[in-house]
């Protein structure tokens, strides 16, 4: 099974193509509808919770026919229009889930996770709460780890999970060009990369770098650096971890090309379930 994830920067957009940027997206999107994932996770979809106009909808379905749509959107008291998830699977799941973690201020409401359930597994997705400038909302970002991370392992006990999505943390060193520099910026504390440590150590692979242990690679470019792509000057903070007991069925892991469109690039896997 091939399973595909992408931080998308909005999806409302990508399918509108009104600018020149929008149009790279989709064209990149159209790519991921050529490669038939059996599941396509996508985050910070920017949707209203009205949802995909009729218009929107006719491309999706144009574009991915015969998959079954989940979405999960942000409601009042968060904004709208902001963060949302989707998912589009070519098998109907046997249940859906978009859970409520228990996650503080408004993160709940934010629309930010979607669990499809099979016959024999779990597929989720996730778009991490960033930790903001100055690192604001550093402290209820860690407090969101620690309750998606009791969620997923509730997920695992039942049955063995796979789940991708932009996590907003570079892992080790390795995970982003510029390390040094960075050490106190959101995504690269001690206290999120921490945190990410223990949610392997709860049972989870982090595939891309079982499979790629020594190798510099990037999932994310800043758009307001001019040069970041050109420089390969990225950060790897998108992944798709898998429960510990199914890591040796996944066969292929990697990165999508997005060419020159910065900001994030889809990542998938190859898996035998």
């Amino acid at each position: 099974m091939k399973f595909i994830s992408w931080n998308i920067d909005s999806l409302n957009a990508a399918l509108e193509q009104k600018s020149d940027r929008a149009k790279m997206t989709f064209s990149v999107l159209e790519e991921i509808a050529r490669l038939e994932p059996d599941v396509l996770s996508i985050q910070e979809t920017k949707l209203k919770s009205s949802g995909l106009s009729a218009k929107q909808e006719d491309i999706v379905a144009e574009l991915f026919p015969n998959y079954f749509g989940y979405f999960n959107y942000s409601v009042p008291p968060a904004r709208s229009g902001y963060s949302g998830t989707m998912m589009l699977s070519k098998t109907e799941p046997i249940g859906v889930d978009k859970p409520v973690i228990g996650a503080p201020s408004t993160m709940d409401s934010e629309g930010r996770i979607i669990t499809l359930e099979f016959d024999n597994f779990f597929v989720s997705e996730v778009y991490t709460p960033n930790s903001g400038s100055e690192l604001k909302r550093l402290e209820e970002r860690i407090e969101w780890d620690s309750k998606y991370r009791e969620y997923v392992s509730s997920l695992d006990a039942k049955k063995p999970v796979i789940f991708s999505g932009d996590f907003n943390v570079a892992h080790k060193e390795i995970d982003l060009k510029n390390d040094k520099t960075n050490h106190h910026s959101a995504g690269f504390t001690d206290e999120e990369r921490n945190s990410f440590s223990s949610l392997l150590d709860a049972g989870f692979t982090d595939i891309w770098r079982k499979m790629n242990p020594e190798t510099e690679a990037y999932t994310w470019w800043a758009q307001i650096a001019r040069d970041s792509k050109r420089n390969n000057a990225g950060w790897r903070i998108d992944y798709y971890l898998v429960s510990d007991r199914i890591a040796d069925n996944v066969s292929d892991a990697g990165m999508i090309d997005t060419g020159e469109r910065k900001d994030h690039g889809p990542i998938f896997i190859d898996v035998e379930i």
